[in-house]
């Protein structure tokens, strides 16, 4: 087959990609992610690059100027070499490490993860037994023996072997005077031999991973299996936003683009390859040591982790191939570890409704709990649970990824530089800003955005339709190229010298994403005929919540109008749940319990998440008595 040859500058990495592959797919397989937003289709423009040397063959410009085409700028995802081609790609178009939740509690809410903790029976382990050796009186066949002794003397219950094991077992029980030790891994509901030596020599502990697949980030906990201490802990972006920022985009990448599925799913597995090698490295181990992975996310990213056709997730009526998908070898997916290790994936309920939201609900305590609970995990979807011990009903609301920064003309992800939290002056003649890291502003993130959208209401620059008021007698307010705009922060504060504006359309985004959220929590309500004082706690999980201020949030009527210490942030809740099952048979079987459990709420049937939607395109709300404390005078 034809290739063609592309080096990237200023990297000096040069690859070979079959002819008819883009400059996106190219540069994945230098090692370089790309930004992209909508998935291929060339319209969002983030992964603009420039031709140095060669020739290419462009499907499309987007939003590139003709002079900018002619200095040899295109779009990655739209564009074809053409032989050897130099492409530049600059800082702007890199998707750049970001702030990754790898853990963080509240004292006193994540009391269920110490509880279980001391019940450690992990979905892997290691049995030292003692065996007697077969006499005349009795010749019970050496299998048999050895099942026996699991099951009678250390209580595993139903047991199965491969040949693999079986071929030398005879050998390795007499070379071991009946003294061995005997490798064992929990399997949809079985234990399996993986493997019996002889006691003592040389094995050290086993490991596991749990593992958070995000739509955003990937993270990865190593565990050791024998005492349940977390060894160590890393996160990064997932490879996979370089094919789109949300379930959606993906989705329509892995079916309509010819080998889209694979790219997605190769993406993802070497974005925890990476976190799983430098974990491993940094405690001297070797891949084979990790005999166990327990992954939670959401419906689409264990999809497309597993390979699976995500197609029908998007079409009515939104059924996944499997809620429950059963096992599978690490050597199947090619994850880096023992190749027979078994991969859990964390069951989930529907197709917006996975297993990072049923691991929260397991975290939280939720499930086992009197008190009416709501679980909140905000990001491109906004999906929540409402209940307690006795009932749970979910939906997922598309909440778009303006909270992610995308679809916003300075939006960015929370790397060092975004704005992280806003405040405008009555006027809006000043503006001060709090940055990640400190560092010189290069855009607004989820939680600045929210900052400025409340603010810039409190200070009178928009009205409660989310639009700028007219007349505004201050220079941050003027008309940009793509019509009324609000100067955040001048150019000779930033890193990139370029003014950080938010326009009208990018209002109208974060209206439109905040209406959705607090629709559907307004809908989950109504189906179950409950009003909002009677939710005695909220969790917001995830690494967007954490940074979320409450008190905006309410303001801009994203979020319930309830006391402030009603609220707890929980953290990386899918990756403590996909720990605890990892460490616990017995959680890994409550955690299954629970997604049978939850009901789940389909928003698209009938007219009443419309109507919530509708009323909440206004700040905070069409109906100010579902805000009382925001009330004139209150």
């Amino acid at each position: 087959m034809p290739e063609n040859a592309v080096f990237f500058l200023p990297d000096e990495i040069e690859v070979t990609i079959p002819a008819g592959q883009t400059l996106l797919q190219a540069a994945l397989k230098a090692g370089i992610t790309l930004r992209g937003a909508c998935g291929g289709k060339g319209v969002c423009g983030r992964c603009r690059v420039q031709v140095q040397s060669g020739a290419v063959t462009p499907a499309g410009t987007g939003k590139i100027t003709p002079e900018e085409v002619a200095a040899g700028w295109v779009l990655a995802c739209r564009t074809v070499p053409e032989g050897r081609v130099t492409v530049y790609i600059p800082e702007a178009s890199r998707l750049t490490e970001h702030r990754v939740l790898l853990e963080e509690r509240e004292a006193g809410v994540l009391a269920a993860v110490e509880g279980e903790a001391a019940e450690l029976d992990p979905l892997f382990r290691r049995e030292v037994l003692e065996l007697s050796a077969p006499t005349l009186e009795d010749n019970t066949d050496d299998y048999g023996r050895l099942t026996w002794s699991l099951q009678h003397g250390r209580g595993v219950g139903s047991i199965w072997t491969g040949c693999r094991v079986l071929r030398d077992l005879a050998r390795l029980l007499r070379e071991a005077d009946w003294r061995v030790a005997v490798d064992l891994a929990a399997v949809d509901g079985w234990t399996e031999i993986q493997g019996v030596k002889p006691a003592g020599r040389g094995d050290g502990a086993a490991y596991g991973l749990a593992v958070d697949i995000g739509t955003t980030t990937v993270a990865v906990e190593l565990v050791n299996l024998e005492n349940g201490t977390v060894s160590g802990r890393a996160g990064t972006y997932n490879r996979q936003a370089a094919f789109g920022d949300d379930v959606i985009s993906r989705i329509v990448y892995a079916t309509e683009v010819p080998g889209g599925r694979a790219e997605l799913q190769q993406a993802v597995i070497e974005t925890i390859n990476g976190l799983a090698g430098e974990l491993l490295q940094m405690k001297d181990l070797t891949p084979h040591d990790v005999r166990a992975v327990v992954c939670a996310g959401n419906t689409t990213m264990i999809h497309l982790f597993l390979g699976l056709d995500p197609a029908y997730i998007r079409l009515e009526p939104y059924v996944p191939l499997a809620n429950v998908p059963p096992a599978v070898r690490a050597g199947e997916l090619g994850l880096a570890v023992y190749p027979e290790a078994w991969v859990h994936c964390l069951p989930g309920v529907a197709s917006y409704v996975g297993g990072d939201i049923t691991a929260g609900i397991k975290v939280t305590g939720v499930a086992e709990a009197d008190p009416l609970t709501l679980f909140l995990d905000i990001g491109t979807n906004g999906e929540m649970v409402l209940g307690n011990r006795e009932w749970l009903v979910a939906c997922a609301c598309s909440a778009g990824p303006a909270f992610e920064g995308s679809g916003i003309a300075c939006g960015m992800r929370a790397v060092a530089g975004a704005i992280e939290a806003v405040r405008i002056l009555p006027g809006g003649f000043e503006v001060v800003y709090r940055t990640v890291e400190d560092a010189k502003p290069l855009g607004i993130c989820g939680s600045g955005l929210i900052d400025a959208l409340s603010s810039l209401y409190q200070a009178g620059v928009i009205d409660r339709g989310g639009r700028f008021v007219r007349g505004l007698d201050t220079p941050r307010f003027r008309e940009g190229a793509e019509g009324p705009e609000f100067v955040v922060a001048w150019g000779n504060e930033t890193g990139h010298g370029e003014d950080i504006v938010l326009t009208q359309a990018d209002l109208q985004n974060l209206m439109r994403a905040k209406a959705a959220i607090f629709a559907g929590f307004r809908t989950l309500l109504a189906a179950v005929a409950l009003e909002v004082e009677m939710v005695e706690r909220v969790f917001i999980a995830g690494g967007f919540g954490r940074f979320i201020n409450v008190r905006d949030a309410v303001a801009i009527g994203m979020l319930p109008d309830l006391p402030v210490e009603r609220y707890t942030y929980v953290g990386n809740s899918s990756l403590t749940g996909a720990r605890m099952a990892l460490l616990s048979r017995k959680v890994w079987e409550e955690t299954k319990e629970i997604a049978r459990r939850v009901t789940y709420v389909e928003l698209s049937v009938g007219n009443r998440f419309m109507e919530e939607f509708v009323s909440a395109l206004f700040l905070p709300h069409t109906d100010m008595s579902l805000f009382p404390s925001l009330q004139k005078g209150t």
